[in-house]
């Protein structure tokens, strides 16, 4: 962990590096870059989201599945067994 520390910037460097990037893009284009950074990050949210619903979905989807399938296994072992009639003595 104290390694990874080791290579952050510290004060003076962050503005220096905000410096670099208010001169390469000047000051209308951060807004924009900003804007476009804001709306991939809530596309990556959703899409997350999306596929957490879709796992619960099919979590809750296979569990009702077993549900039902206990439930027919049972009564089929309830259910009276007619017995063939050669077997009868």
């Amino acid at each position: 962990m104290n390694s990874m520390l080791a290579f952050m910037p510290g004060g003076w460097e962050w503005v220096v590096i905000i410096l670099v990037v208010l001169i390469f893009f000047g000051a209308k284009k951060i807004p924009e870059l900003a804007r476009g950074l804001g709306r991939g990050i809530r596309e990556f949210k959703d899409a997350t989201n999306e596929i957490k619903r879709d796992i619960d979905d099919s979590s809750r989807r296979d569990e009702e599945y077993r549900r039902r399938d206990e439930e027919y296994r049972r009564r089929e072992e309830e259910k009276p067994r007619d017995i063939p009639k050669e077997n009868v003595r």
